[in-house]
C-alpha cells in the first residue's frame, strides 16, 4: 500500500445470488483492497452499480451464477419483475445495452460467462478487461481464482502476468480466461 493510504485499489463486488461473497470480501479486504458490497436481487440494481449512476471502482466483481454466456438473475415474483428492464438473464445484448463501465477490469465467477460474445459486449460497454471461466468451476475454484488473482495483483504483477498464474496454478483454473480491449492507436 502507498503510504497512508488505507487500501491501495477498490471493488465494487456484486453479490448475484453466490454465497461466497461475504468470505470473498474478507480476503479481499486482507489484501488491502476497498470492497464496496452490492447485494443484487433484481436487474434495477444492477443497472444501479454499474449503469452510469455513479463512478464505477476500477476492479468489478460479478459473484453469479451463469449459463451459455449469460449471468443468470434472481427469479422475481410477478409485479417486481414487471418494474424490470430485463428479467432472468444478462447476456451480451443487455450488457452492451444497460451498462457503463469506464476503464474497469471485470471480473465474472459464473459458470460459463467466459464466452466471447460476453466478454466482447463488457469490453464494448467500457471494460478494458474481463476475466472470467469458460466452462463450470466448483464454487470454490471460482473463490481461488478471484482470491489468487488479487493476491497476485497485491504483489505488483500487472493484470495480463497476474491471470497467467491464476490459469497456470492447476486444471481447474485453466479454464479462465482474460479477454483485453486492445490498447488505442496513436491516431486515436
Amino acid at each position: 500500500m502507498i503510504d497512508g493510504q488505507l487500501a491501495w485499489t477498490e471493488v465494487d463486488l456484486l453479490d448475484i445470488g453466490d454465497g461466497s461473497s461475504h468470505s470473498m470480501r474478507g480476503a479481499l479486504e486482507e489484501f488491502g483492497v476497498r470492497v464496496n458490497y452490492h447485494p443484487i436481487g433484481q436487474a434495477r440494481h444492477v443497472l444501479a452499480a454499474l449503469g452510469g449512476v455513479r463512478t464505477v471502482a476500477p476492479y468489478v466483481i460479478v459473484n453469479c451464477h451463469g449459463d451459455d454466456g449469460r449471468i443468470l438473475l434472481p427469479v422475481l415474483g410477478r409485479a417486481i419483475a414487471a418494474e424490470q428492464p430485463f428479467i432472468d438473464r444478462m447476456g451480451p445484448k443487455r450488457v452492451r445495452k444497460h451498462l457503463r463501465l469506464s476503464g474497469n477490469t471485470v471480473i465474472s465467477t459464473g459458470c460459463e460467462t467466459g464466452k466471447p460474445a460476453l466478454a466482447q459486449a463488457f469490453l464494448d460497454a467500457g471494460a478494458t478487461a474481463y476475466f472470467a471461466p469458460t466452462a463450470d468451476p466448483d464454487g470454490h475454484t471460482a473463490f481461488l481464482a478471484v482470491s489468487l488473482l488479487f493476491y497476485e495483483l497485491t504483489g505488483g504483477r500487472p493484470l495480463r502476468e497476474a491471470a497467467h498464474r491464476v490459469r497456470t496454478y492447476d486444471d481447474d483454473l485453466a479454464m479462465w480466461k482474460l479477454w483485453e480491449r486492445p490498447p488505442a492507436s496513436a491516431a486515436d
